[in-house]
């Protein structure tokens, strides 16, 4: 049977934030995040910066349209541009394919699972599957919160949320939308991106901060 959203009480704890990077130069603000298996991508509306989480220092950058979700297939950097998402070879930054972004320019959080795209969808409080050649919609998953970054870890999709001065990261039920856990985050910082490092680490774009910070997955419910 599948959980009730209302009947379930979800594990609640603080988010522990372990680092912070930047601002970097240029960044005013930043959107989606992803991780690559060596370094952390932001998206800061007009370049995708790459960075070391070790040291902290840019690695490199590209000029593109970046103003929401970034995600790595394990090849390929996707970023929502506006209203199309961007396959992008992360060694030229040269764009290699696009497709429709299903919001029209409301989306926001972007991953990679399964074979698929998961986008976010800010007010519409949703995650959306989709087809990463075609765009076409495969499924919808609601929430009960705005939706920023998205991510899968270990077969959990995690979702941040930020409305008014409440932020959060939380863990809910891919079939029902139940939320099972929650990280909330301190006062004064929001998640606008989201990304896990595939192991303990989430990577938080912080939005008007231009920072992204690392915070601790927890490793149990």
């Amino acid at each position: 049977m599948k959980p009730n959203p209302s009947q379930t009480t979800p594990a609640v704890r603080p988010a522990e934030v372990v680092r912070e990077y930047g601002p970097f130069p240029g960044a005013e603000r930043i959107h989606g995040v992803t991780h690559d298996g060596r370094n952390v991508w932001a998206a800061t509306g007009t370049q995708l910066v790459a960075f070391d989480p070790d040291s902290g220092r840019p690695q490199r950058t590209l000029e593109c349209t970046s103003d929401a979700g970034t995600a790595f297939d394990g090849t390929h950097l996707y970023q929502i541009a506006e209203s199309r998402i961007d396959k992008i070879d992360p060694a030229t930054g040269r764009v290699l394919a696009t497709i429709p972004a299903p919001g029209r320019g409301a989306d926001s959080g972007l991953t990679w699972a399964e074979g698929s795209l998961w986008v976010g969808q800010y007010r519409d409080r949703r995650i959306l599957q989709i087809d990463p050649d075609t765009g076409t919609i495969i499924r919808a998953i609601e929430s009960n919160r705005f939706v920023t970054g998205v991510t899968w870890v270990e077969g959990q999709l995690w979702h941040g949320t930020w409305e008014g001065d409440d932020s959060d990261i939380r863990r809910i039920d891919p079939q029902s939308g139940a939320v099972l856990e929650r990280l909330d985050m301190p006062a004064g910082t929001g998640v606008s991106g989201l990304e896990s490092d595939g192991a303990d680490l989430f990577y938080c774009g912080g939005g008007s901060s231009g920072k992204v910070r690392a915070v601790r997955r927890p490793t149990s419910a």
